[in-house]
């Protein structure tokens, strides 16, 4: 197989359509392969919009994360354990067996050349699904590269079994650890680890981006006001991401009321359905904090309400954005915000902040442990209330993010990564026969 001629590229994904980073970044992927000539299949527990034709996109259920089996399936492997652990890990072998069967026959079907999973080797939120991917992996020997996002050590003990034979498929499962395999990251602090702590010399980062060659919408549709009673000149601060827990939103909602300025507006795009443990709590206490300061009129939860824009016609109303998140991979918000040409307020969030984006060159108000201090503050209210700074602060950004984070970036990095799986040993990948639906 030539990876520099037209291959058919096999695509699997918990889920797509949404707004989450794998998402986001999947149909990025998809988008650059097929510019490159590619043909590419797609197979995904959930499809919350179409983003092939038929004939390219198959629904599998059994990678669905909202399926009642895999919330038992993750209920008896970390959060509720029983004592014994024969029937929580006969599931997943056969669970996995079925999904690794599903899986070759699909490959088989469509003559795919080149496997790609999407964070499915990184974090067990559908365990059998990640030892399923093992599996048929390593019994077709295609050639496969791991698109790893986030990885189940980052989130403390969340993904660790009172049951060791549990934990065992875990390390068994992710990284992937086959020859066979281009394991790719998003930051630098995983690939650190892949490869001192795994061995994985070969892993390849390649960095979340933005097509920095599409137009940028700038301009507030009138719409977008109306819908949600904001009157002619609020301010909008713009929050955007899902409401849990590790993004921050408590400061952003300190901040309004340090700025103390009734035209300020504080709009919050997500909602908190993916809270961890479904009870609310974060986003009671971001509740308790706009009461404490009296804030109900200007901290907006859009909700389902902004299902009618598109992301970047609520960019384009947004004044400045806030991200202050603790924790993130990478931090699709930063780079959207640059895209759209707004400022924007940012925790130095760990581990890849400032080593791999902020040190870039972008102008950013930057703070640090989420403490706004009264320098940030004021430095922050310049560039609020300074549209020439705003305007000079947004094209400056731009261009340090078509230099790092563009689309030729992304392709420059995918053709590095068909070299390394061209050089592999040719027999790590036998032919394989299709077959019959």
């Amino acid at each position: 197989m030539d990876l520099l001629l037209e291959v058919r590229i096999g695509i699997v994904i918990k889920r797509i359509g949404g707004e989450d980073g794998v998402a986001l970044e999947a149909e990025k992927w998809i988008e650059v392969l097929e510019r490159m000539s590619h043909e590419v299949f797609l197979l995904s527990g959930e499809f919350e919009k179409n983003i092939l034709d038929e004939q390219h996109q198959e629904i599998m259920k059994e990678f669905s994360l909202l399926s009642k089996e895999n919330w038992w399936e993750q209920e008896k492997a970390f959060i509720s354990p029983d004592e014994n652990s024969i029937e929580i890990v006969n599931h997943i072998e056969e669970k996995s067996e079925k999904i690794a069967e599903k899986i070759i026959e699909w490959i088989g079907r469509n003559n795919i050349d080149l496997f790609i999973t999407e964070n499915a080797s990184a974090l067990p939120v559908n365990l059998s699904m990640s030892f399923g991917i093992k599996k048929a992996v390593e019994r077709t020997g295609i050639r496969t590269i791991t698109h790893d996002h986030d990885f189940y050590w980052e989130r403390g003990e969340r993904y660790l079994s009172s049951h060791e034979a549990v934990n065992e498929i875990v390390r068994e499962s992710i990284p992937l650890k086959l020859p066979n395999v281009v394991n790719v990251v998003i930051n630098y602090s995983a690939q650190k680890i892949l490869q001192e702590k795994y061995n994985l010399s070969e892993t390849v980062v390649i960095p979340n981006v933005m097509d920095f060659n599409k137009k940028v919408n700038d301009k507030c549709i009138r719409e977008f006001p109306d819908t949600f009673g904001l009157d002619r000149g609020d301010i909008i601060l713009l929050q955007p991401t899902r409401v849990v827990r590790r993004k921050g939103i408590e400061t952003a909602i300190e901040l309004v009321h340090k700025l103390n300025d009734k035209k300020i507006k504080l709009f919050i795009t997500g909602n908190d359905k993916d809270e961890n443990n479904g009870s609310r709590s974060y986003y009671k206490k971001l509740r308790y904090l706009i009461r404490k300061f009296k804030l109900e009129k200007q901290v907006i939860f859009a909700g389902r309400k902004i299902k009618g824009f598109s992301l970047f016609d609520v960019y384009a109303c947004a004044n400045s954005c806030t991200y202050f998140s603790d924790y993130e991979g990478f931090g699709n918000a930063f780079i959207e915000a640059v895209f759209a040409k707004k400022p924007i307020f940012v925790n130095n969030y760990k581990p890849i902040f400032w080593s791999g984006i902020g040190s870039k060159g972008f102008k950013i108000v930057m703070i640090e442990d989420n403490i706004l201090t009264d320098e940030a503050v004021e430095k922050i209210k310049k560039v609020i209330y300074n549209g020439a700074l705003r305007r000079e602060i947004g094209e400056h950004n731009f261009e340090i993010g078509k230099k790092y984070f563009s689309y030729e970036v992304l392709r420059e990095k995918l053709e590095e990564v068909f070299d390394m799986l061209r050089d592999k040993d040719e027999q790590a990948a036998p032919q394989l026969t299709p077959q019959n639906p």
